[in-house]
């Protein structure tokens, strides 16, 4: 079954039996309470040092050149420093591309969790202009939806995936990102073949800093008073998600959330480290009419279940917009606290 990731950035399977159980160190969701999500937000997103996404050759003047391949860079890199002084931007790198005159650059990079040091000698393209050959990015911004808010321990979880690089799907290492609301106006439709996506604006408020960006969600410490407590939920051991009737939250227009009928078809594994624990298929009528499914920015919209919070929405697929992944609340709660 065609996968497609429902990021928070851009409009960026077979599935298995469950062959085990959940592991010993998975954190209980026996009696852990938090309050519900499904409100919209928009996220400013700056990386911790510069993510190479591509590397790509120019023309010398006399044959096609990539300084940076040559000296070993490679995509998913991330570049922390060059000549010994941290980078944040891409002004900065191309900055120190363009004034090197010729001389060699020092890279300290992050590969697989290493740091290593590359040199990078600059060339000048056919325009006379030194050049790297290597396209970088330093920052993001797009929106996506809470999943729930803990109180007790002030952070919030949201996404239910981390938030990755859309040309390369690397996770971005997190340097700084603001939170703030966000408000629906339209909604663009999925169709079997192209994922929609929610359309809308970033308010003036500020929800709160973003903390961690990891595989199984986002999470943050928000401002005092910003996020909703109205109402509290339990949240579900992995053990009571059962195959049958769900109901979703989400907003697609304005910022407050509905809640739509679904249904968790499957059940795929009990993997605490993965964001594909189940299916789950949109019923609803009007969310089907309005959106066609699920749409990108609906990433981290809460599942209820028998009265209790059993995961949030990760995934839409392709070939049936209908149907996607979720993650189990349990998981998320486990990956951070």
């Amino acid at each position: 079954m065609k996968k497609f990731v429902n990021l928070i950035t851009v409009a960026v399977c077979a599935l298995f039996l469950i062959t085990a159980s959940v592991s010993a160190g998975t954190v209980s969701a026996e009696g852990k309470n938090v309050y519900l999500g499904g409100q919209p937000f928009g996220v400013r997103f700056y990386n911790d040092g510069l993510i190479v996404v591509e590397l790509e050759e120019f023309f010398d003047g006399t044959q096609n050149v990539c300084p940076a391949k040559k000296a070993g860079l490679k995509v998913n890199d991330i570049i922390k420093e060059v000549n010994r002084i941290p980078v944040r931007t891409n002004e900065d790198l191309q900055n120190a591309a363009v004034n090197c005159e010729g001389k060699p650059i020092s890279f300290i990079i992050e590969r697989d969790g290493d740091r290593k040091e590359i040199v990078i000698t600059p060339q000048k393209n056919n325009m006379g202009v030194y050049l790297l050959g290597a396209w970088i990015r330093d920052s993001c911004a797009g929106i996506g939806t809470i999943s729930f808010y803990d109180k007790d321990k002030n952070y919030f979880a949201a996404l239910g995936h981390g938030i990755c690089d859309n040309d390369t799907s690397a996770l971005l290492p997190l340097g700084s990102a603001e939170i703030v609301k966000a408000n629906i106006s339209s909604v663009t439709k999925s169709v079997d073949g192209k994922a929609g996506s929610l359309n809308g604006y970033f308010g003036e408020e500020t929800i709160g800093t973003l903390t961690e960006n990891t595989p199984l969600g986002i999470y943050g410490e928000p401002n005092s008073g910003t996020l909703d407590s109205s109402k509290e939920i339990e949240i579900a051991d992995y053990s009571e998600i059962e195959k049958g009737e769900a109901e979703i939250y989400t907003t697609i227009d304005g910022e407050n959330a509905a809640c739509y009928t679904a249904e968790i078809t499957k059940l795929c594994n009990a993997d605490e480290n993965s964001n594909e624990n189940f299916v789950i298929k949109i019923t609803d009528k009007s969310l089907l009419d309005s959106c066609g499914g699920i749409v990108q920015g609906m990433s981290g919209s809460p599942i209820v279940q028998n009265g209790k919070l059993v995961g949030a929405i990760t995934h839409v697929f392709i070939n049936n917009t209908a149907e996607g992944y979720g993650v189990a609340a349990q998981f998320m709660v486990s990956n951070y606290e």
